[in-house]
């Protein structure tokens, strides 16, 4: 390896948008993170962003919608 080319390895400070605070180390002394281990889904278990509604959702609202103005149109005929 080159010599002189690598950052230094220092001790940081992290802190996360929900207040949780840790040290680690890190090329920066200083880190703001949104997420971390005490706040993400993943390991909490809780869900924070909630899908309104996903792509198959839309398509068989889209297909009822469909459907419905289909029967609504047979039976003015």
């Amino acid at each position: 390896m080159k010599a002189k080319i690598h950052p230094k390895y220092v001790p940081a400070h992290v802190r996360c948008t929900c207040g949780n605070e840790f040290m680690t180390r890190a090329t920066q002394e200083e880190l703001h993170i949104e997420v971390c281990s005490n706040c993400h889904p993943f390991y909490t278990g809780r869900q924070k962003l909630m899908d309104t509604g996903g792509r198959v959702e839309r398509f068989q609202r889209r297909i009822a919608k469909g459907r419905l103005h289909a029967t609504q149109s047979r039976t003015a005929q």
